[in-house]
């Protein structure tokens, strides 16, 4: 195990002065959301300059030089997006750089969305304890078998990249690593839009008219609630509540009580708000109509297309995967051409010939 230190995040000289010049350095972050809707950041580990640093974020320290340390330097992370999530939210800015070890490690035939402790195996050999991955990481102090637990997430990172970037150099790929790594950075990604909350409403794909209406006018709400009390969406209201919401649209306060699982406290707090919601739907209808299945030939071509990419992917000793989900060329067939798959890499792979196969010649 590699030398670590517990480190207050604002008040480290040390690691403020590892990171100046540092020409990369490994990142993992330890959060909790279990009772919020946003991720308490509970501890950044940094390797840098052959040293571990288990930096505390908690408290009321001024963060500002180190997240301007942190985010001058290039960063590698094994499966970064949650960790690019929750330090996006907590410091308002991102690295000026990215390379994420599970894309790369992917990019070299090992399995897709490898765990970080798969890959340390499958590229030296060495099993890492899973001792605490459930630990209480809001928890002061630490324990130190924990810290050292956490430590151990960013040990093998700078290794894994010279690793990494050696086998993709040899097999021209290391482009395509940093392509995917980078997207990640697309602050895209991490915005929060009320408004869309009804595209993660599981059960309302098959709404329409009215009903439709009313859901996407009730999650909009709630996801405003949600972010504004910093509480989980369905600590606001449970998924099931809300559609028998949007169906019945109850027309008073005693109605909307009577809802099986409807808590009382939210009526008598925002009940009144909830009703209004539910009569302007009607005046809110647009033309969405639920996802068509496909027909016998689209079926066939949907064959057609993830044959090429199966063969595409085998002849690179790849996951077909890795090229495109099955859900990305489904949605291709419906039109979609925003995915990966028709921009950087992939469309000069194959892309552009499934374009051919999907009708829509050079789009």
């Amino acid at each position: 195990m590699a030398h670590f230190e517990w480190v207050d995040a604002g008040r480290s000289q040390q690691l403020l002065d590892a990171l100046q010049g540092s020409p990369q350095i490994g990142v993992d972050t330890e959060f909790m959301r279990e009772s919020t809707y946003f991720a308490e950041l509970c501890l950044v580990q940094v390797a840098v300059d052959g040293r571990i640093y288990c930096a505390d974020p908690l408290g009321k320290q001024d963060l500002s030089v180190f997240w301007d340390g942190l985010m001058s330097c290039p960063w590698i992370v094994h499966s970064a997006r949650q960790d690019i999530e929750v330090i996006s939210q907590t410091a308002e800015r991102m690295p000026v750089s990215l390379f994420d070890t599970q894309i790369a490690a992917a990019l070299t035939g090992l399995a897709p969305q490898i765990g970080y402790a798969g890959m340390v195996e499958a590229l030296f050999g060495v099993a890492l304890a899973k001792s605490h991955t459930r630990a209480d990481w809001s928890r002061r102090p630490l324990p130190p078998a924990v810290i050292e637990y956490a430590a151990e997430d960013v040990e093998y990172l700078e290794p894994a990249f010279e690793l990494l970037t050696e086998r993709l150099r040899k097999l021209d790929r290391l482009h395509w690593a940093e392509q995917d790594s980078a997207d990640l950075l697309d602050p895209s990604l991490y915005e929060i839009d009320p408004q869309l909350a009804i595209s993660r409403l599981k059960g309302a794909t098959n709404l329409r008219g009215i009903a439709r209406a009313a859901a996407s006018g009730l999650a909009t709400w709630r996801e405003r609630e949600a972010t504004d009390r910093n509480r989980p969406r369905q600590w606001i209201l449970k998924d099931t509540v809300l559609l028998e919401l949007a169906v019945k649209r109850p027309a008073s306060l005693s109605r909307m009580t009577a809802i099986d699982g409807m808590p009382e406290r939210l009526v008598g707090r925002a009940g009144r708000q909830l009703l209004e919601i539910l009569d302007l739907a009607a005046s809110n209808v647009d033309d969405y109509e639920p996802p068509q299945r496909p027909d016998e030939k689209q079926k066939a071509l949907l064959k057609t297309i993830q044959q090429a990419v199966s063969t595409c992917a085998a002849d690179l000793g790849l996951s077909p995967e890795i090229i495109a989900a099955r859900k990305e060329l489904s949605a291709a067939l419906r039109g979609d051409l925003r995915g990966r798959l028709f921009r950087g890499w992939r469309r000069e792979l194959i892309g552009n010939q499934l374009l051919e196969f999907v009708g829509a010649g050079g789009a």
